[in-house]
Order: C-alpha cells, then sequence, then structure tokens
C-alpha cells in the first residue's frame, strides 16, 4: 500500500450495520445478497494506481478482527445482544466476496455473499474509495486546510447563536479521511453543545458520545427478496421484525425506500405508538414533515411526542430552516454527513454501494426522489412501481 492503512477498526463504520445486521443474525441468515457501486459524480476517473491502491486497502481490511475491547463497547450498548457479540467475535471480512477493478474506464465493485456478510463491507468499502481518490487526486494537505477554515466557522456559528439545533454527525461514507472524520468529531463534541453523537461506532467509543442509527433503505429492499412477501408490503414486515428485535427500543423508522406514501399504509396506529420517531431521506422536507405530522394527528398521537428526523443532503443552513419551521410542532433532529466530515475547495464525491439482489432476485429502491432510485433489472423496477401504485389506488377507494 502506498497510503497508510484507512481501517483500522471494524468499528469503523455507522451504527445502523449493526442494528440491521442482528436482526439478519437471528431471523434471516439463509439470505444472500450482491451489491453494486455507483459514483454519481459525472467525470470523475478513478484510475489504475487509484484501483491498485483500493484493493490494497481492502486486503488490509480482511486481516481485521474485533479486539476485546470493541466487542465490550458494542455489549454496552443497551440494544445489541450478547449472542450477536459472540457472533462478531468470530466474523471477519471474507476477501473473495469483494471485486474492484477499472472495466471501459469505470470503477466496478461489487460484493457478493451471505447478507449477514456482504452488508457489512458497504460502509469501509466507500470509506476506502474516499480517501484514496482525494490523498492520489488532490494536495491532501491543502484539502485538510480547508476543510479545516470551514470547520472553524461551522463551530463559530453554533457557539454565537447562528445554529441552534441538535445533529448527529452521520461522515462515515464520504468523509475526506479516518484522520479528518476523527477531528470533525472530537471538535464538534468538545467545543459545541449542538451535537449529540455521531454514527461512527469507533469515534463515538473513542469520544465517549452517543452512538445514533437505525435502519437504512437495504433493510426494507432485502424483503423483497423474501418469496413469501407481498412487494407492497415490505415495510409491514420489515417493521414488525425490527419491532419484535428491539422491543420498542431503536425505534426510528426510514420512510421512503417504497415511497413514504406506501410507508404510511403499514405505519399504522400499532407502529405508530412502537416506534419514536422517523427518518426523512428524500423529496420536499417540509411536505413531508408536515405529511408525518398530520399522519401521527390521524391516530390521535401528539406529533410533539415523536421525532422527525432529517438526513437527506443537510447543510446547517438547511437544517436551522427546517429545524425553525418544525420545532414548535414536534421534535426534530437532523443527521448530517458530508457537510461535516468532506466539506473543502474541492466538490465531495456522490458514491454508493447498494443492495441489489437477494437470493438472486433483483430488489430496488424507489425514494421519494426519482433521482434516488437504483435498481439494475429495468423490468423489475417497472413491476415493483406497478406493484406498489396498486396498492395506493386500492386502499384509497377503502
Amino acid at each position: 500500500m502506498k497510503l497508510e492503512p484507512i481501517v483500522i477498526s471494524l468499528l469503523d463504520t455507522d451504527l445502523y450495520k449493526f442494528n440491521m445486521d442482528q436482526v439478519i443474525f437471528h431471523k434471516h441468515t439463509d439470505l444472500c445478497g450482491q451489491y453494486f457501486f455507483k459514483c454519481r459524480n459525472k467525470d470523475v476517473v478513478f484510475t489504475p494506481e487509484m484501483v491498485q491502491e483500493i484493493n490494497e486497502q481492502i486486503d488490509h481490511l480482511c486481516t481485521l478482527t474485533f479486539k476485546k475491547e470493541e466487542l465490550d463497547y458494542l455489549r454496552s450498548i443497551r440494544f445489541i445482544k450478547d449472542d450477536y457479540v459472540e457472533f462478531l467475535r468470530l466474523w471477519r471480512p471474507i476477501r473473495d466476496y469483494v471485486t474492484a477493478e477499472l472495466k471501459d474506464g469505470e470503477l466496478v465493485i461489487e460484493v457478493n455473499g451471505p447478507l449477514f456478510s456482504a452488508m457489512q463491507f458497504e460502509i469501509y468499502l466507500l470509506e476506502i474509495v474516499n480517501e484514496v481518490y482525494f490523498r492520489m487526486k488532490f494536495d491532501y494537505e491543502k484539502l485538510k486546510k480547508s476543510a479545516e477554515e470551514r470547520l472553524d466557522a461551522k463551530i463559530k456559528a453554533m457557539n454565537d447563536g447562528t445554529y441552534t439545533f441538535k445533529f448527529a454527525e452521520f461522515g462515515c461514507r464520504r468523509r475526506l479521511s479516518r484522520e479528518w472524520e476523527d477531528v470533525v468529531v472530537k471538535r464538534f463534541v468538545t467545543e459545541t453543545k449542538n451535537c449529540v453523537g455521531t454514527s461512527n461506532v469507533y469515534l463515538a467509543m473513542k469520544y465517549n458520545v452517543t452512538p445514533i442509527g437505525t435502519y437504512a433503505h437495504e433493510f426494507v429492499q432485502m424483503y423483497q427478496g423474501i418469496d413469501s412477501i407481498p412487494l407492497a408490503y415490505t415495510n409491514h414486515y420489515a417493521m414488525k421484525d425490527w419491532y419484535d428485535e428491539y422491543d420498542g427500543d431503536n425505534g426510528t423508522a426510514l420512510t421512503d425506500t417504497v415511497t413514504t406514501d406506501l410507508f404510511l399504509l403499514d405505519f399504522n396506529r400499532s407502529m405508530v405508538n412502537n416506534y419514536t420517531g422517523v427518518r426523512h431521506d428524500s423529496g420536499d422536507p417540509y411536505e413531508w414533515g408536515e405529511k408525518i405530522i398530520a399522519h401521527y394527528k390521524k391516530y390521535g398521537v401528539d406529533p410533539k411526542t415523536k421525532l422527525l428526523l432529517f438526513s437527506d443532503s443537510l447543510d446547517f443552513d438547511r437544517a436551522q430552516k427546517l429545524y425553525d419551521y418544525f420545532c414548535d410542532k414536534t421534535k426534530v433532529s437532523f443527521g448530517i454527513g458530508t457537510f461535516c466530515s468532506n466539506d473543502t475547495e474541492e466538490k465531495a464525491l456522490n458514491i454508493v454501494i447498494k443492495l441489489q439482489y437477494v437470493n438472486g432476485r433483483p430488489v430496488a429502491k424507489l425514494s421519494d426522489d426519482i433521482g434516488k432510485a437504483m435498481c439494475r433489472d429495468e423490468e423489475y423496477l417497472g413491476y415493483l412501481k406497478r406493484s406498489v401504485e396498486f396498492r395506493l389506488k386500492r386502499e384509497a377507494k377503502n
């Protein structure tokens, strides 16, 4: 490797990876998944030297295992269970599950393996790709200096009252570097009163702050690959399994995997009361928030007792406007990622690794924003859309 190891701990990932994996470990070990990388930026070039470094960093990643103190930390999280931690004692990333190569000038990364193992690669791989790209493409010290100046301004604005909202740092996947995310989290939690935690489990442990996260789109998508589950009812089964696992704890539901309108059909009286809140990740956040508040009121629930968590491409100005609009109507919090961990003079990468097949069956995210939809099988995507539309129309008549 030309660079220092990028991932040095298997805790250097988002909390929701462990949350989702625990449910899979207890209920769905028979599922296999395929994940694919996509760079949404135009004109980004990954060189052969970068790809070689990415592969060597993956080689290093697959030598890691959990240390005793890391396992003990996971046990200290109230909803992580002992049998799952014991499984992690045995688990390690398996190199055979991952390929990374250049094809026709594009970086192609695929992860293929048992879902309980394959899903863990996503954040590690995104961390590796980001850091390799920015260190090998640009003058890293110059980038870091511009990031420092912007971080100084953010902290000053928090401390002078410009920004009054609370947020969690969600920056693992698109960070400038491991070193820089560490600086960002340390400074936010020690120099401001606004940062309530981080999604990065390693940094939460290091700085004794709350690790934050529930589940991602892939968790709901996973149910599309189970033969016995109708496509338009995947939210129902996902939320039921989640509640069975966590018994009301760790209860923030993601609404937009197969559109928020469909989600609300399954977010019934029982689920409304069982979940502490919901997360926004696509579509107009104001329309979404009003829709959610109206849904709570429909079931006689005071919206002020529930949490709206916004996490869609936020910066601090957008977050403050959302906070000012909703703070008297409901509890409000924010998950803010790239703006915290990779705000430099250069444009951040918009890269994802998404679940696309489960047990050989295509799966998809529809989202409330058509630009975020991702599926490798257009015929299946059309079928999923028709299934969603059919149920929405049918239930609108009832």
